[in-house]
């Protein structure tokens, strides 16, 4: 017979709850302070949902109205270093956090609002209305609110987005040697979302200090925690990665702040993660000011017995109790309080001249410019100085022969050494001298502790790197191993690190790398060779940079590394990586922000193109004859590509032939032969040709891979079109 035994998890798992001992134990003043907070938050909410009854708000509202125990318990003890950042229904987490910030000794009963109290309240309330004096001047509403300045890093509207973020600010206290932790608030709904449970597998794996709190209010959307998950006690979730993880009654703020209290210890100690699920419950429906039973997914009886343990009123029981209040005074406190938050709201509104009698509108004056909408999509270009070089100013005593990925090493190898900041990370980086080809060669024992081996989980760990990047203090180098795991990545890639800026105002920056490997021509198939230019391109918020040559990827990896903006690099493995060529020993320079290299002069034909597609091309106007004219374009994205020296090489020429390897689905010259129509047709004397690989990706038969990747033969194909 087999022998079985049974297993124990390697973490502990604990319900916590407060007793009215602990209750009589507590502080007066900070049960006081937090039953104030809760009310200044409840009565904050109510005014929100009062709002967007009368279509003031434009979009959600996503009420926390029942839950605000939860966010206040676990806010009392953070500090301003702690960070936190949250889901679309957090506008109770941002104030409690802003709160506490900006009045650390605390709220007394009757004691009237500071000046910086009502500033928080006021632009908490404009940012919901999407107006310019809110955090994120109106762009973030109320599903993205940020204030970094006292470490609320952003809430999000993505279910589970945040969470990898939360990991890169407590990966930056790791190696700030702070102790400092990060707070990540989700729901039930984000509990069951990959990316979180990547995010918690990384931080276990590196000690990490975080604090994963689940808000499970038993809701996602109409969907119960025992339809979606076979263990409603989402805590559970934490046992997998050997986290110590913990369940409270999150109607009770005491059970949470004291549970707050002993799972910070842990986690500032150095001994990794925690996960807190807090049981509580949203009265109100998904978005609105509507309960759930309206809708007919929860009973009314349901709702009832849940308001029979509302977290105010079982606050103010024991504030009774031991005589720190007087029923009198918690009803002023209530009065106070909605009183408060009736003033911010006239402060934003106004008699609607055109509307029915006493109907409100939000007053012209606060709206934000229609000129603001593009403004902070990305950072300026940096002011290099006596770096700048171009390509024909290096002697020939200045230049060595070296392989392409070898060049990789050598300048990430410099940056590391120059800016103690630069952290790599990816798949392998640490380990086969160099990764899986080469490219982060001497950096792991250069430099323990920032080059991180990552586990395979490219959503977890490129998040991790956008949350480093959005911190500010380290600048995080992310390499994907083939550029098709950007869908893996997708929504940290697109979602949250491209439009991270923009989203939260355009006032931080977004600064990182993000390195990727195009594998065509390798053998690996329909999934390991995609060139991502296409996709990258089409998604605001990214610079690209596609160097040719050694040469030129030192000089434009030093000039996207001082961009403050997340800049993805393309790196050909096989076509340019085992390639040499003339290397700079100058390992500083810089080329030129967003300009174009042309590698031929000529006068029949514009060839546009990049990476390895541009020998190509030279090979192909030199077999066809043409004078065509060949441009490197080494910058990619929209809002760096050089359009002047396109323009001026179409109005000599008249004629354009874009070259790409890749397949048409992902095309990168798609939108580009567009604008170039769009821009130059009156200097066009023939449509723009398009060379680029076939309508299926690149199998792993030699035969059809080449077939469906485009070719020095195609090129002189279009080429030979023109001259006919």
């Amino acid at each position: 017979m087999p022998i079985t035994e049974p297993l124990t998890p390697s973490a502990t798992w604990t319900q916590f709850t407060a007793t009215d001992e602990d209750w009589d134990a507590a502080d007066a003043s900070e049960l006081a302070s937090m039953t104030v907070q809760m009310h200044l938050i409840r009565a904050f909410e109510e005014q929100v949902l009062d709002l967007a009854g009368q279509k003031l708000i434009n979009g959600p509202a996503h009420s926390s109205i029942g839950q605000e125990a939860g966010a206040v318990g676990s806010a009392v003890p953070l500090t301003v270093e702690d960070q936190i950042n949250g889901s679309h229904r957090g506008h109770h987490q941002f104030l409690a956090k802003a709160l506490n910030a900006v009045q650390p000794d605390g709220f007394a009963l009757g004691a009237g609002w500071s000046d910086d109290v009502v500033d928080v309240l006021y632009r908490t309330m404009a940012e919901i209305a999407g107006l310019k004096d809110g955090y994120c001047h109106g762009r973030g509403g109320s599903m993205h609110l940020q204030d970094k300045a006292v470490g609320a890093m952003g809430t999000n509207a993505i279910v589970g987005g945040a969470v990898p973020f939360a990991t890169g600010f407590a990966m930056a206290h790791q190696l700030a040697g702070t102790d400092a932790v990060a707070v990540t608030y989700f729901g039930d709904g984000a509990s069951n979302i990959g990316s979180t449970l990547e995010a918690m597998n990384i931080a276990a794996a590196w000690k990490l200090p975080i604090v994963f709190f689940i808000e499970n209010n038993q809701y996602a959307v109409s969907t119960t925690v025992g339809e979606s998950t076979a263990d409603p006690r989402l805590s559970v979730r934490g046992l997998g990665f050997g986290i110590p993880s913990y369940r409270v009654d999150g109607q009770d703020v005491l059970s949470v702040k004291l549970l707050m209290d002993e799972v910070l210890g842990h986690v500032r100690s150095g001994e990794g993660p925690a996960v807190v699920e807090a049981d509580t419950y949203r009265y109100f429906h998904q978005n609105g000011p509507f309960p759930g039973s309206a809708f007919g997914y929860r009973t009314k009886e349901e709702e009832t017995g849940w308001r029979d343990r509302d977290p105010l009123a079982l606050a103010e029981k024991h504030l009774e109790r031991r005589g720190i209040a007087k029923r009198e005074q918690l009803d002023e406190l209530r009065k106070a309080t909605k009183k408060l938050m009736k003033e911010l709201s006239e402060r934003l509104t106004e008699a609607d001249p055109d509307g029915r009698p006493g109907q409100l509108r939000i007053r012209p004056e606060l709206w934000p410019s229609p000129s603001f909408i593009d403004v902070g999509i990305r950072g300026d270009w940096p002011d290099a100085g006596d770096r700048v070089r171009t390509a024909e100013s290096f002697g020939e005593d200045e230049l060595v022969k070296q392989r392409f990925v070898d060049t990789i090493a050598a300048v990430m190898h410099r940056r590391m050494e120059t800016d103690d900041t630069v952290v790599v990370m990816g798949e392998d980086v640490h380990k086969l001298n160099g990764g899986s080809r080469g490219a982060t060669k001497g950096l792991p024992q250069d430099f323990p502790g920032r080059v991180l081996g990552t586990p395979i989980a490219e959503a977890g760990f490129t998040g991790l790197g956008g949350g480093m990047a959005l911190d500010g203090r380290y600048y995080p180098v992310v390499e994907l191993m083939y550029a098709d795991f950007i869908w893996v990545a997708a929504d940290q890639i697109f979602n949250q690190i491209g439009r991270a800026r923009h989203m939260f105002g355009g006032d931080h920056d977004m600064a990182m790398l993000m390195r990727l490997k195009i594998g065509t021509t390798t053998g690996y198939g329909s999934q390991h060779s995609m060139d991502p230019a296409g996709i990258l391109s089409n998604s605001v918020g990214w610079r690209i940079i596609a160097p040719s040559t050694p040469l030129d990827y030192v000089g434009l990896l030093n000039a996207a590394m001082l961009t403050r903006d997340p800049v993805a690099v393309l790196e050909h493995d096989a076509d340019l990586y085992k390639t040499e060529g003339l290397a700079p020993k100058d390992l500083d320079f810089v080329l030129l922000f967003g300009k174009a290299a042309i590698r031929r002069e000529g006068s029949d034909v514009t060839v546009i193109s990049y990476l390895s597609m541009v020998q190509r091309c030279l090979d192909a106007v030199e077999q066809t004859g043409v004078d065509g004219e060949v441009i490197d374009l080494r910058w990619l994205d929209r809002a760096s590509l050089d359009w002047d020296t396109i323009t001026e090489s179409v109005k000599k020429t008249n004629r354009v032939v874009i070259v790409e390897q890749g397949a048409q689905g992902t095309s990168y010259g798609g939108w580009l032969a567009g604008e170039i129509s769009r821009r130059l047709f009156d200097w066009l004397d023939a449509p723009v040709l398009r060379v680029q690989g076939g309508e299926a990706a690149p199998s792993i038969s030699k035969a059809l891979e080449t077939a469906a990747n485009a070719n020095t033969d195609d090129i002189v194909a279009a080429l030979n079109e023109l001259k006919g």
